[in-house]
């Protein structure tokens, strides 16, 4: 199923969570990341979690190759609750440190209200590094008719 622009939009707005999957090489690699809709984009940051390494994987991957994907789903052990959206598209990795500031402020704002935890911690890592995915497309499913533009978020 497709959804409306405004379910579409509303879902990326409150859903805290997507799985990233990015190739390397003939395999995907699937990671777990925060992100925010802003415009006809999706960000997300290399933050300030602790990681196992400065040279992410997911970082090589869209460098080599743009083609993504994300996932945002909803798992209970009521089955007719389930769902889940796939949004494929392109991305780049973005040096924030060259963005112009009213754009850096206007995403780590943005950041900073979906995430209350970023009052606490850094959005950015040095470097200052996102991933900008532009949607191409979309394709979401439901166990029932479920009504999107009324989603909460999960807590």
């Amino acid at each position: 199923m497709q959804l409306e622009p405004g379910e579409l939009e509303h879902v990326l707005e409150v859903w805290p969570v997507a799985r990233l999957a990015s190739l390397s090489g003939q395999r995907p690699q699937i990671v777990p990341i925060v992100f925010v809709p802003i415009g006809q984009a999706i960000f997300s940051p290399i933050d300030g979690k602790p990681k196992r390494t400065q040279h992410l994987q997911r970082i090589r991957n869209v460098a080599r190759n743009e083609t993504v994907s994300l996932l945002l789903d909803h798992y209970d052990t009521d089955w007719h609750a389930l769902w889940w959206l796939r949004i494929d598209g392109a991305a780049a990795v973005v040096d924030a440190d060259k963005l112009p500031s009213s754009e850096r402020q206007r995403i780590e704002a943005a950041f900073r209200r979906k995430y209350p935890q970023y009052e606490q911690m850094p959005v950015f890592r040095d470097p200052a590094t996102l991933i900008r995915i532009a949607p191409e497309g979309h394709v979401a499913w439901s166990a029932r008719p479920i009504a999107w533009e009324l989603l909460k978020s999960i807590s």
